[in-house]
């Protein structure tokens, strides 16, 4: 028996191989389906299922490409539904792989369908559980992604049986591999762990502590923010199916000079630019939204813009593949194309640039001590455990439906914890016509070694 956890940080997100006497099963794929075909090829095995834990809404599965390259067959759990050829496991179910099996457990509640799947050894002993979006390290799935179809309160009702008929019950050695790690918008605060064991969850996760059904749904309801727009659309194309990735990046990995850039965007395209924060500050095309790809792109990708929107990308030069299918695994496939030559090539072409400024943290201490304003974009949750005092709070996936609450004209500093976050909101801002933003380098890591005032109450917005 062999299985092995495929993490993908930019999406938080973690898909697994399981091997038997050469049949192997993948469980959860994200959209490019290399790395399973390469590593069956390696270890000799031929894949036989596709499992689905549910109908995810924050990625693009790789489940219909890779049962079409492989001739595996989908399973998704009872209930599910969609346009395309699946088998729906019956709830307890086995499905044979090799010398070992897996079980399907329906646990409905972060989606009607979710369903978890329990892996017998040879010796038909419980080893581990394909918990899905059902059980996370530290927390369970958000119930509220059926956008009115059922209220997060019937959900969470729902989820309260699975945890405590399906998941509670199994012995407390039994490895949890959740589908999600930290970062994940799929629930409200997921632990930095991305595998634990149902024993110690059961001491540790808030969800899992004995609760009237009551008291759990207002725990799991209490404290959620939106979710991502974008995730009602991936959630759609995951029940309906979708173009190739190979189709999507023939379409969508094409070169275009500066001056077809511009007409582009004259006729309403974004620019996506996505370099290194320290890069992007140095020059780059007015208008542009940065989200770098060395962060979790593809999360801040799927929250801060429209995934309708056209898009021209901007990257460092051999990163535009790498780019476009990151942006696909998401279903951001709208992109006209990517500025050939990188930045340089917009230089020289004699076009605007926009800069932004940036400070290090000793020198923004001293423009806090004179009175200036302050925007800190971490989360609420980061900022309690301290912030500067008097600075607005506006946590980053907040930021666009918060624009008109900033005031234009006066310097802007601009902060989250590392300076990743504070510099996309920089360029959301330059955007929105707020020219004067001053972005800290390395941000609360580094200022809250100086000696700015510090508060843990969190201000109104």
């Amino acid at each position: 028996m062999y299985v092995e956890q495929l993490y993908t940080n930019c999406l938080a997100e973690a898909a697994y191989y399981i091997e038997s006497d050469g049949e192997a099963a993948i469980i959860d794929p994200i959209r490019e389906t290399g790395v399973y075909l390469d590593l069956a090829k390696k270890r000799g095995a031929k894949i036989k299922y596709v499992f689905e834990t549910h109908f995810h809404a924050d990625f693009i599965s790789g489940h219909i490409d890779l049962a079409k390259q492989t001739g595996a067959q989908i399973i998704f759990g009872p209930g599910a539904e969609t346009e395309y050829d699946i088998y729906n496991a019956k709830d307890k179910e086995v499905f044979r792989l090799g010398n070992i099996s897996l079980k399907a457990l329906h646990t409905p509640g972060h989606t009607p369908e979710s369903t978890c799947y329990l892996l017998f050894d040879e010796s038909n002993q419980e080893q581990c559980l394909f918990a899905g979006d059902t059980l996370f390290v530290g927390d369970v799935g958000r119930p509220d992604l059926l956008d009115g179809k059922m209220t997060k309160e019937e959900l969470a009702g729902m989820m309260y049986d699975s945890l405590n008929n399906k998941i509670k019950v199994l012995p407390d050695e039994v490895i949890v591999y959740p589908a999600h790690g930290p970062g994940s918008s799929c629930g409200k605060n997921l632990g930095k762990e991305t595998w634990s064991t149902i024993g110690h969850q059961k001491k540790t996760n808030y969800a899992l502590r004995e609760m009237s059904r009551e008291e759990f749904i207002h725990e799991v309801t209490e404290g959620l923010v939106a979710p991502p727009a974008y995730f009602f659309s991936d959630a759609r194309i995951n029940k309906q199916g979708y173009e190739s990735l190979d189709s999507v990046l023939k379409k969508n990995l094409k070169a275009l000079q500066p001056n077809e850039v511009q007409l582009e965007i004259s006729s309403g395209a974004l620019v996506l630019d996505t370099r290194d924060p320290d890069d992007f500050e140095k020059g780059f095309i007015p208008g542009s939204i940065n989200i770098g790809l060395n962060g979790m792109f593809a999360i801040w990708a799927g929250t801060i813009l429209d995934i309708n929107m056209p898009m021209i990308v901007v990257c460092d030069q051999g990163k535009e593949e790498e780019t476009i299918t990151r942006l696909a695994r998401v279903g951001y496939e709208k992109i006209r194309g990517y500025l050939a030559g990188g930045i340089a090539s917009w230089e020289k072409a004699g076009f605007e640039m926009g800069r932004v400024h940036s400070v290090n943290a000793s020198d923004f201490a001293k423009k806090v001590k004179s009175g200036v304003s302050v925007l800190d974009v971490r989360k609420y949750s980061e900022a309690e455990g301290g912030h500067v005092t008097n600075a607005t709070i506006i946590p980053l996936a907040d930021l666009s439906a918060n624009l008109t609450s900033i005031r234009p004209g006066e310097p802007i500093y601009i902060h989250c914890a590392g300076g990743y976050r504070s510099m996309i909101a920089a360029s959301m801002l330059k955007k929105g016509g707020l020219d004067n933003v001053i972005n800290v380098y390395k941000g609360w890591s580094e200022i809250k070694n100086t000696d700015v005032p510090v508060s843990k109450a969190l201000p109104v917005v």
